[in-house]
Parts: structure tokens; C-alpha cells; sequence
């Protein structure tokens, strides 16, 4: 069977409320491109109806894969085995909750035709998400920005076509703590946005909380920059500075109390070595997940990867 010209990878976890619409917003926009594909449904662990109602999709369209993990493995993950098991020459990946407009991946395959390797979709607005939930985006991507050597272009997701041979390097950089965007930024290749207004969730509730959002920045800056490590030894250097000049202040004005200063700077210090230990930490850990070399994913099963029977 010949390789379809794009494929388009769906990561879903509990999307029981919008899978259906999902695909067929998507069958629509792709059947309207008049090129060949493929489109891939990764779950991730679901705990609803999901898998059963993308086991009726597969049943029904023999374009729909479905790749079904053992358990919850996360979104980056997700995407990065969707990934893995395409075999279109161009790669689309789309949450399910339609706030990524399905409409905008003919653009994103024009700027494809083009030339470019990597085209991103770049929100102007982004509806139906908290302030709260703006706010934080737009200082974690600028934020992002200052720390990293990386040119990981703000207001930007996973949303995005990437060529083959990008999808093939990809493959060739087997980071843990995944962070998919900025790999794909540290690559290289010729890049272009192509801009859209973001829709709130077609239904459904948001699967990225905040505890989830701050392990996703952690992942992010501490896979692309080792500035927290620089600010930890500049801090501890700040530290002693500060202190022996408060020392050296309060013995030429003979208001020196000693116990007080050398508990209150014990503590005032101690504080500070734990925040360094932490950061530290934070970079053995992920060390730790290089050396195990477990699997990034365990699948359980793969349907209509094969033409006559499921894997």
C-alpha cells in the first residue's frame, strides 16, 4: 500500500465528549485537501468511553488508526508515538477538543508545498480559557523565551505539520521528560507560523490543571536550559557577598547583636542552599530517567496499522 501524502495525529485522553465531533470535523477538512491520508487516534490511558467509541471510528474507516497505550503516559508522549508510527510524508498534529481549528491545516499544507519543513500554528486569541490561564501562558512563553538558547516561538502549541525527514530526526532524539516543541525548535529546520484564532473546547473539561501546567514549564526550561543551575551559583554567591557586607555594616556601627545575626543568617542561608539542592535536583532526576532507558511508551494495541488484521 503506497505512503499517504499526510498524516494526522490525534492524542486523546477521556475525550468520550468530543472524539466523534473531532473526527468528523477533521474527515471533513482532509477529504476537502484531495490529498491521500491517514489519521491517528493515540490513547492515552482513558478512563471513560473513549477507546470504545475510536474502536467504532476504526471499524468504520479503514484511514483511522488507533494506537491504544498501556496506561497514562502523557500528552508529549502521546504525540511523540503518534509520531512514531506515521508514514505520511508530511505529519499533522491536532489535540481532539477543537480549540485548533482542523480548517487551518490546508494553510499549514500550502506553506508545506512551499518549502518549508516545520509550520506552526501561532494563536492571536485564544477563547474560552481564564485570565488566569492567559496570563500565565503569555509570561511561561516569554519567560521560556529569555531562558532557553532555543528560538521556541511564543504563543505557539503543539499544533503543527512537519515534514518526514523532521519526523525521522525526531526519532533520533529520545528524551523522558519530553518537551515535543522545543525539540522540533532545536532542529532546525526551515520553519514558518501560520496564524489563528484559538476556540474554546468544542466540550469538555481542560486536560492540562495547573499542577499539570507546572510540571509541563519544568519540563520545558530544564530540557533546554541550564540558566536555573547559573542563577543557583549566582545566588549563593550574592548570598555570602551580602552577608559579609551586613556583618562588616553592623560591627562598624556597634549594633551587632551575635546571636540573633548568626541565626537569622543560618536560616536566611540554609533557605538558599535548599532551593539550590532543589534545582540541582530537578537535573539529576531527569539524568536518572537517561540512564534507566526505559521505553518512553508501552502500547497494548494497534488497530488498522496492518490491512488485514489488527496488531
Amino acid at each position: 500500500m503506497s505512503k499517504p501524502t499526510l498524516s494526522v495525529v490525534v492524542p486523546v485522553y477521556n475525550e468520550e465528549e468530543v472524539i466523534n465531533e473531532s473526527y468528523r470535523r477533521l474527515t471533513e477538512v482532509l477529504e476537502g485537501i484531495g490529498e491521500t491520508y491517514e489519521l491517528i487516534f493515540v490513547n492515552d490511558g482513558s478512563r471513560d468511553k473513549t477507546l470504545r467509541l475510536a474502536l467504532e471510528i476504526c471499524r468504520n474507516d479503514r484511514r483511522v488508526k488507533l494506537i491504544d497505550f498501556a496506561r497514562n503516559f502523557g500528552h508529549q508522549l502521546a504525540i511523540t508515538a503518534g509520531m512514531d508510527a506515521s508514514s505520511g510524508k508530511a505529519v499533522v498534529v491536532i489535540d481532539a477538543d477543537l480549540q485548533d481549528p482542523p480548517e487551518v491545516i490546508p494553510l499549514m499544507l500550502e506553506k508545506w508545498h512551499e518549502g518549508y519543513e516545520i509550520v506552526y500554528g501561532k494563536r492571536l486569541k485564544r477563547e474560552g480559557e481564564s485570565a488566569f490561564k492567559k496570563f500565565t501562558a503569555k509570561v511561561f512563553y516569554r519567560f521560556l523565551d529569555k531562558m532557553t538558547d532555543v528560538d521556541i516561538p511564543v504563543d505557539t502549541g503543539d499544533f503543527r505539520l512537519i515534514d518526514r525527514k523532521v519526523c525521522e530526526a525526531l526519532k533520533h532524539v529520545p528524551e523522558h521528560n519530553r518537551y515535543v516543541r522545543g525539540i522540533v525548535s532545536w532542529l532546525g529546520y526551515k520553519s514558518c507560523p501560520v496564524e489563528f484564532e484559538r476556540h474554546k473546547r468544542f466540550a469538555g473539561t481542560t486536560k492540562y490543571p495547573l499542577k499539570k501546567m507546572i510540571r509541563f514549564a519544568s519540563d520545558a526550561i530544564m530540557s533546554f536550559s541550564y540558566k536555573p543551575l547559573k542563577l543557583a551559583t549566582l545566588l549563593g554567591c550574592l548570598t555570602i557577598f551580602t552577608s559579609v557586607l551586613l556583618l562588616i555594616f553592623y560591627a562598624i556601627f556597634g549594633q551587632l547583636n551575635p546571636i540573633t545575626s548568626i541565626v537569622i543568617a543560618a536560616i536566611f542561608i540554609a533557605g538558599l542552599l535548599f532551593l539550590c539542592l532543589g534545582i540541582i535536583g530537578e537535573y539529576i532526576a531527569r539524568m536518572c530517567d537517561e540512564v534507566r532507558n526505559r521505553p518512553l511508551y508501552l502500547i497494548r494495541k494497534m488497530h488498522n496499522f496492518d490491512d488485514n488484521d489488527d496488531q
